[in-house]
């Protein structure tokens, strides 16, 4: 009975409320101010502006593409490479014979029993009748002095591609541009005379392509742009030749003579000279060709008189 007082007075804790509380309500948003939209909408435009201004990305391209330039420049080689050939002028005998000074360094041909490589450099076949128009510096010594007994030895390339050589006779020569014309004795249906173009309407930029044999290496493709036209180069002669062709397709020693074709295999020019960096022997980068046209006016003249207009009158 004395516990029922003491328990009146005793309040046992509430319950904890286990219901979930909200967040207090936020308050009313309030209405954007004008100039507050008119800068939202000036910002909307300007980034319009910008995305129709922006360049659209290029498309890549194709690998197809690629391949049909590739395979150009291969047909390209293919086709214009057997009328392409190198020459050799060798001595066959001198004044001192084989075992005379510099013998050690001398390279001698292996056909030839005796004869030693005195230059090489590179030609094209003109006609079937077996003309091939090369530079006069490269077979300036086969006109002789006497002293030695020079022969020219030319190499070609028949329908299936095997090298095979002739004995080349000089038939012409026209130091002032440098050129020179060869014979040799084959049969016209196993000669592939190159195509001849035009120099006339060349446009500096365009694409052309050398074959030669550099160093030796024969049917040699290099590849560039014309760099520059109407310029003047030193020749053989006491005269300089006007109006060759600048290229920076690569021309070196054994080049002289080849041809310089454009993209469609027409010869434009005859590979002649280089400027090299001094005391290297490297090319520059900075060569030069006889514009074809030139070429088309003197070699008819080197064949039937064997000198140029200029020399007979």
């Amino acid at each position: 009975m004395a516990l029922r007082p003491l328990l009146h007075h005793l309040r046992l804790p509430s319950p904890p409320d286990r219901s979930p509380r909200l967040p207090p309500p936020s308050p009313p948003a309030l209405p954007a101010s004008p100039a507050t939209t008119r800068r939202g909408a000036a910002a909307a435009l300007l980034l319009l502006a910008a995305a129709a201004a922006a360049p659209l990305p290029r498309p890549a391209r194709a690998a197809a593409d690629e391949d049909v330039d590739e395979a150009r420049v291969v047909r390209l080689f293919q086709e214009a490479s057997p009328s392409v050939v190198f020459i050799k002028d060798l001595v066959v005998a001198g004044p001192q014979g084989r075992g005379g000074a510099g013998e050690e360094e001398a390279e001698y041909d292996e056909e030839e029993a005796g004869a030693k490589v005195e230059g090489t450099g590179s030609g094209f076949v003109w006609d079937s009748a077996g003309h091939i128009v090369t530079n006069y510096h490269v077979v300036a010594k086969l006109v002789g002095d006497g002293s030695a007994f020079h022969r020219c030895k030319v190499f070609l390339e028949d329908s299936t591609g095997k090298s095979y050589s002739k004995e080349g006779r000089l038939i012409g020569c026209d130091p002032a541009y440098d050129l020179a014309v060869l014979k040799v004795d084959v049969d016209g249906d196993k000669l592939r005379p190159a195509l001849i173009g035009t120099s006339r309407g060349l446009r500096v930029g365009q694409s052309c392509f050398a074959i030669g044999n550099p160093y030796g290496y024969e049917h040699t493709l290099t590849t560039g742009v014309v760099s520059g036209l109407g310029r003047e180069i030193p020749s053989p002669s006491v005269r300089a030749i006007r109006g060759a062709i600048q290229t920076d397709a690569a021309i070196n020693a054994g080049n002289s003579g080849g041809p310089l074709i454009d993209s469609y295999g027409h010869v434009i020019g005859v590979n002649t000279a280089t400027f090299t960096r001094k005391g290297s022997g490297i090319s520059s980068g900075v060569n030069f060709a006889i514009p074809i046209d030139t070429v088309v006016q003197s070699v008819p003249n080197l064949i039937v008189y064997g000198t140029s207009v200029s020399n007979r009158f």
